[in-house]
């Protein structure tokens, strides 16, 4: 032992270099590390026999102003009863909810926090990336609390489906390591600005394999004012369920052409009040049940559709309260109908 601790002492100190690119990951690290924040969300499930049985999960988010409000996913929080939040520095306080956006993966939380305490991200243009650019990831990964990986952004204008079955564009993609916990913490570029918020890896180990997703700052921007004033997103809504029909498809239903066949219409909803119809039965093709005898819509405001998704971006591009024109084939004649746009209900 007393050689040990002589050769311990004695032993050089090696000189500590750090590049230009390592002090730059360090600054980011510590300055936007600040911003970043440990969420905890309690649920509480039932067995078979109704007992509850309590259940904790966590995940990561960033602080977006100073009046205590914090973006993070939407799936991180989903079905919470509780929710609590610690600092950088390792302080905790409760948060509620305060709006959600499942379509995004995105919800906005809020703390009771000292001013000297918050310290809001910056954020940054996500229009303006470049594959190739570097990403840093700041985030909680398997509990593990203020982990910084490295990265590039990968590619750009990937789609993702969120939990409510509904497609997320200009998603971001990043080789940066995210795992389990990463998911709500922020995705920077070099000069510590947030240009995503990581939401999702696709792995078939559940961890990283280098293939990370994050929403786009520029959507985060868009929407986080309606979030913090009402709780939700302002979406405009036709009123009806449908089906993708492809040329296949329309070839075996005696439809001249692929679109949106509507099964169902809503009461009172703008389409129910413009005229469109729904099925009158369905039929059987192969294992598949398709809505039959409704109208099938072929191009909204002009631009043709095929699919549900393709239908879904162009609402999410139009306004409530604004007219749209859908074009419709009904009893092999084609209809153009005008429609004025509603707010989404909420129930």
């Amino acid at each position: 032992m007393p050689v040990l601790l002589f050769c311990l002492l004695a032993a050089p100190q090696a000189a500590i270099g750090i590049s230009a690119d390592e002090g730059e990951n360090i600054r980011v690290y510590d300055d936007a590390g600040q911003s970043v924040v440990n969420i905890v969300s309690s649920t509480v499930s039932y067995d078979f026999f109704y007992k509850p049985i309590p259940s904790t999960g966590s995940g990561s988010g960033v602080i977006v102003d100073r009046a205590g409000h914090i973006v993070t996913n939407y799936h991180v929080i989903e079905g919470a009863r509780e929710l609590s939040v610690t600092l950088f520095d390792g302080t905790k306080f409760s948060a509620e909810a305060v709006g959600i956006d499942p379509g995004n993966d995105l919800a906005v939380l809020k703390i009771k926090a000292p001013l000297n305490k918050l310290k809001p991200v910056s954020f940054g243009d996500s229009a303006t990336l470049k594959v190739g650019q570097k990403a840093l990831a700041i985030g909680n990964p398997f509990g593990l609390d203020k982990t910084l990986t490295v990265g590039i952004i990968s590619s750009l204008g990937r789609t993702m489906r969120a939990t409510n079955g509904r497609l997320i564009r200009d998603v971001i993609q990043t080789d940066a390591a995210i795992n389990p916990g990463n998911s709500g913490g922020p995705l920077l570029n070099s000069e510590g600005r947030l240009i995503g918020v990581n939401t999702a890896i696709f792995s078939p180990v559940s961890g990283s394999i280098g293939i990370g997703f994050a929403i786009p700052a520029n959507t985060v921007k868009r929407i986080l004012p309606e979030l913090i004033e009402k709780g939700y997103v302002r979406r405009p809504w036709l009123g009806i369920s449908g089906q993708s029909i492809d040329e296949r498809d329309a070839g075996l239903l005696g439809l001249d052409s692929a679109g949106i066949l509507i099964a169902d219409i809503y009461k009172g909803s703008p389409a129910h009040k413009a005229g469109l119809k729904g099925s009158t039965r369905n039929i059987r093709i192969g294992n598949v049940i398709i809505a039959s005898g409704g109208d099938l819509i072929t191009a909204v405001n002009g631009r043709t559709v095929k699919s549900m998704d393709e239908f879904n971006e162009i609402m999410d591009s139009s306004e409530a309260g604004s007219t749209i024109t859908v074009k419709i084939l009904r009893d092999g004649n084609v209809r153009s109908i005008t429609v004025r746009l509603e707010e989404m209900p909420r129930d």
